[in-house]
């Protein structure tokens, strides 16, 4: 989807012009792949423009980069103050949020420890992911042929640029061959997730969805579903999934920031379930809805952009340090 161009980015402590966001040529993550980033989307809701789970997204931030030795030279509430001025600079009512970080011009070679770090914050007008109608009607995918990376080869758990190298392996396949999305297995060969979202099955009204040692990204979105989903009254639980209990699944629905809580309609050319929108998955994106379109918020979870002061950042919740 194409970005619309905003009027500030936000670069290492001051917002710079749109056109002036650049880097060199030689910078490190052009040839290392040395970038980590952030998806958060900002909701046009009944109570005014609120940032989704700004707080943990920016943690899972700093954290991505700890496990490569690096360190953001800004605090988690530094950072969410500077989102919140950004929407509020570019007039936006509704967004995606982009924070992200690379090393720069400096040294060439793998290393890269003395390269600085830059870190940027970009937002604009983005809609949905996998197409309008994929909330209501459903999307079809299949099974990739390329496997996720190995636990002990790449970490999954940090959100690194490079790592989607092998993301967009799965999205071109998936595309090419006309589909909207593909799902990895992991080294193992069970079921990880999407090429860029979580995912979940409902087997007789129990909902599974695999555990975080398939490397896969461990999503606040999908741990935003744990908690509607058992406060609605169903089971949630974590479990190495096979291939083919992706075919005889009652419900399958695609967890992530881009496309919040998407129904998977079939796998392969078979028909999940009915093959259409099934009830515990249309459950769930009404909780979702009731948060991110009516401002229903009793989890802390929405930082809401004023008019006229800076925002009060709600407190992180512990059940997305899982």
């Amino acid at each position: 989807m194409p970005i619309t161009p905003t009027t500030w980015i936000w670069k290492n402590g001051s917002f710079i012009p749109f056109a002036k966001a650049t880097t060199h040529v030689l910078s490190h993550a052009l040839h290392y792949g040395t970038s980590w980033f952030e998806g958060i989307r900002a909701y046009e809701t009944a109570r005014g423009t609120a940032v989704f789970r700004l707080s943990e997204h920016m943690v899972r931030f700093h954290q991505s980069l700890k496990i490569y030795r690096s360190v953001i030279p800004h605090s988690v509430e530094e950072l969410n103050t500077a989102t919140i001025e950004l929407l509020k600079k570019n007039g936006l009512s509704r967004a995606y949020v982009r924070p992200f970080a690379f090393r720069g011009y400096g040294d060439m070679g793998v290393y890269g420890l003395r390269n600085p770090l830059e870190v940027f914050i970009a937002a604009w007008d983005w809609g949905a992911y996998l197409g309008d109608d994929a909330a209501d009607q459903g999307v079809d995918v299949c099974v990739s042929t390329w496997n996720r990376v190995a636990p002990n080869a790449m970490p999954s758990t940090s959100k690194a640029a490079g790592n989607y190298m092998n993301s967009q392996l799965v999205k071109m396949e998936a595309i090419e061959n006309g589909y909207a999305e593909g799902i990895c297995l992991d080294a193992s060969g069970n079921v990880a997730e999407g090429s860029g979202q979580n995912l979940f099955v409902v087997i007789n009204g129990e909902i599974i969805t695999p555990p975080a040692a398939t490397s896969i990204l461990p999503g606040i979105t999908r741990d935003t579903v744990f908690t509607l989903a058992e406060e609605l009254g169903y089971h949630v639980r974590e479990q190495n999934l096979p291939r083919a209990l992706l075919y005889t699944a009652d419900e399958m629905f695609l967890t992530g920031t881009a496309v919040e809580i998407t129904p998977v309609c079939s796998v392969d050319r078979i028909a999940v379930g009915k093959g259409s929108v099934g009830p515990v998955t249309k459950n769930i994106q009404k909780a979702f809805h009731r948060v991110t379109v009516q401002g229903n918020d009793p989890h802390g979870w929405l930082t809401f952009v004023p008019a006229g002061k800076k925002a009060s950042t709600p407190k992180r919740s512990q059940r997305s340090q899982r």
